[in-house]
């Protein structure tokens, strides 16, 4: 009896050392499961900076505050409509205003010239005082007053400006030496970025926001160098030609523009598309940029089917200005300029804004496919000019019953009922309803180019090329419309 109580002590404990032994090792698996876990799984993201203090301590310095005064000459728009009557009864209404006027401006009920102030920001990019703004901010100004952090006030000339850009560069006028902001690098942003916004939105001096970059490239219709930082960082009117800057300090745009509806979206310019003008402004007061001499026009999907292009790259060459660069290089209309000086063309974005930056006389390698090859050409850059123009009996019409079109040759009375200046090839001056060319989208007035990459020149061209396709094949039309360029239509014959 005293071994077998021995005997149930001794499996006692030795049940007990085994259970312990098991939950020890069961935890500590557990223990080993959990750190490799927590090791595998990566390391949470700081969402928001602990502080953008000392980014606006280092910065604010450099960032100006600027009112200008100009002059409104006869009163302005808002004068002009009051004198209308505020519901435009002229009528009933004009009698009482005009006894207003001519009691407060004087004169025969006219108003008279007025002054009209307004407020903006900027930022100064050396120490002798030159100062980067937007060209809205300084337009037509005869007074600009700068104000800096410390309050000191002083008067800016302007030093040149650039419409086409909205920048504008002035010069406080004073001998002292300035803090500066150093200049950053846009093309090196990322969407969703940390970005701090510094200026003096309703004229309230040294605000500073913070948001990020909510996208890159934003083409807004203000003009043909749209290439805009998008940011919900706050910007608001007064905060125009103030400086957009990342978390080192650096400025990486200038803020511009914002949607009245846009619930808080801002625009800004980035700041290696401004560094030229900026040069260029500061050495000679005004901007000079290459000029091509082509009109173009983005490729649809028909055109890229049409010539048989996959990467959509390139834009199409609508129109060679007889006498420039491109015209006497060698470019053709209906050229596709794929390349410029080794950089790819993937918009006409892309093309306006390269070729703009090219310096007045010197040499681009221009390439371009021609007939499904590749050529290059070296055109000589002139200087773009504000405006640039171009200026340029046979068989009557034909109908086409499997399309639905009627075609003529091109005869000087019909030239003058279009007001046509391309005179190649032949014109549609008909196009039945419900037919395969209305459902295409063709359009009299159309001049048909090419049937299946085929050149016509007048309409018997047309009714062979025409001819030679089968029924149930597809007919593409390489046409010329008016001032909208190129395009191609498909339908099945």
């Amino acid at each position: 009896m005293k071994r077998i109580q021995q005997y149930r002590k001794r499996t006692r404990w030795a049940v007990l050392i085994t259970f312990l032994f098991l939950v020890g090792g069961t935890v500590s698996m557990i223990g080993a499961g959990s750190a490799d876990s927590a090791s595998a799984r990566p390391a949470p993201v700081r969402m928001v900076p602990e502080s953008f203090t000392q980014l606006a301590e280092m910065v604010g310095p450099a960032v100006v505050n600027i009112r200008t005064v100009k002059t409104v000459h006869g009163g302005g728009p808002v004068f002009r409509h009051f004198q209308r009557g505020p519901f435009g009864d002229k009528d009933q209404d004009q009698d009482q205003f005009r006894d207003f006027f001519e009691k407060f401006f004087g004169g025969e009920g006219q108003p008279r010239d007025f002054k009209q102030r307004s407020l903006g920001s900027g930022f100064i990019i050396d120490q002798e005082g030159f100062i980067v703004t937007n060209n809205h901010v300084i337009e037509d100004a005869d007074e600009i007053r700068v104000i800096l952090k410390d309050e000191k006030e002083y008067d800016a000339k302007i030093v040149g400006r650039d419409p086409n850009t909205d920048l504008a560069l002035i010069k406080i006028q004073d001998g002292s030496r300035f803090p500066v902001t150093p200049l950053g690098d846009s093309d090196g942003l990322k969407v969703g970025q940390w970005v701090v916004a510094i200026g003096s939105p309703f004229g309230l001096e040294q605000t500073v926001t913070a948001g990020i970059v909510s996208a890159k490239g934003r083409v807004i219709g203000s003009g043909p160098y749209d290439d805009f930082i998008q940011t919900d960082a706050s910007i608001n009117p007064g905060n125009s030609g103030g400086p957009l800057l990342n978390m080192e300090g650096e400025v990486v745009g200038i803020n511009t523009a914002i949607i009245a509806s846009g619930q808080g979206i801002g625009f800004a310019i980035p700041i290696n598309l401004a560094k030229g003008i900026i040069e260029q402004l500061k050495a000679s007061g005004e901007v000079t940029r290459g000029w091509l001499g082509v009109g173009i026009q983005p490729l649809s999907d028909e055109m890229r089917e049409y010539y048989g292009l996959d990467d959509g790259q390139g834009v199409l060459v609508s129109q060679v200005f007889p006498g420039d660069p491109a015209d006497q290089a060698g470019i053709q209309a209906q050229d596709i300029i794929i390349g410029v000086n080794g950089g790819k063309i993937e918009d006409a974005r892309d093309l306006t804004g390269m070729i703009a930056s090219l310096p007045v006389g010197s040499t681009a390698n221009v390439r371009v496919i021609r007939d499904g090859k590749e050529k290059t050409f070296k055109v000589t850059i002139a200087k773009r000019e504000d405006q640039r123009t171009a200026s340029r009996g046979r068989k009557g019409p034909q109908e086409d019953a499997a399309l639905g079109i009627r075609v003529s040759e091109i005869t000087p009375e019909i030239a003058r009922r279009f007001n046509l200046e391309d005179t190649d090839g032949i014109i549609v001056v008909d196009v039945a309803r419900g037919s395969k060319a209305a459902e295409s989208g063709l359009q009299p007035g159309d001049i048909i180019k090419e049937v299946n990459r085929k050149a016509i020149g007048s309409v018997q061209e047309f009714e062979s090329a025409i001819a030679k396709i089968d029924p149930g094949e597809a007919v593409q039309l390489f046409v010329r419309r008016g001032n909208m360029g190129f395009q191609v239509f498909k339908m099945i014959k």
